[in-house]
């Protein structure tokens, strides 16, 4: 594991097109009706960083898409080389912890160049126009450093973008593992 921070994404920038299978093999096209909000989570299976949230994470997530937001979390890890994060591995996760959004596999990582995702966890919300108000971490809380998970800058960013308030720019980087490029 090689601790890293995320690049901070422009905020206003236009949500990258996400056109990714899922864990199951299903094709998941970005849906173009009108939604509150767009949240996406990159994530995998096995970093420390993303199992120290993962329970509190989707429950999020999952209120997120109750308040009609487009939510998808991404694997973007070369699961080749990290047998932990394979899509097998990957809808055990979707079972255990009641993800009720898509998980996708960014098979070339394009998508993660597209978002300059570095880490996981790493989050980002676009409002109902697909602008980006928020890239970064989901709470204070790190594996061992004994702050509640409690998901509080993700909460807040989510509450804006649905609210239709302007986000505070003054937003932390995430910090996690790095995602695991392809050689």
């Amino acid at each position: 594991m090689v601790l890293t921070q995320s690049n901070m994404l422009p905020l206003g920038t236009e949500l990258p097109n996400i056109n990714l299978n899922n864990c199951k093999g299903s094709r998941y096209i970005q849906p173009q009706e009108d939604k509150s909000g767009f949240v996406v989570a990159f994530i995998c299976n096995h970093c420390p960083y993303v199992i120290n949230i993962k329970e509190v994470m989707s429950d999020i997530l999952n209120k997120a898409v109750i308040l009609n937001f487009e939510v998808v979390a991404i694997n973007s890890n070369d699961w080749r080389s990290y047998p932990d994060d394979s899509p097998e591995n990957m809808i055990i996760d979707v079972e255990k912890y009641n993800y009720n959004f898509p998980y996708l596999i960014d098979e070339t990582q394009d998508t993660a160049r597209a978002f300059l995702a570095e880490c996981t966890p790493e989050f980002y919300v676009f409002n109902s126009e697909k602008k980006l108000t928020y890239r970064g971490r989901f709470d204070e809380s790190t594996p061992g450093n004994g702050k509640e998970v409690n998901g509080k800058d993700l909460i807040e960013a989510i509450k804006s973008a649905n609210n239709n308030y302007k986000s505070d720019e003054d937003q932390i980087p995430s910090m996690g593992c790095n995602i695991k490029w392809k050689t």
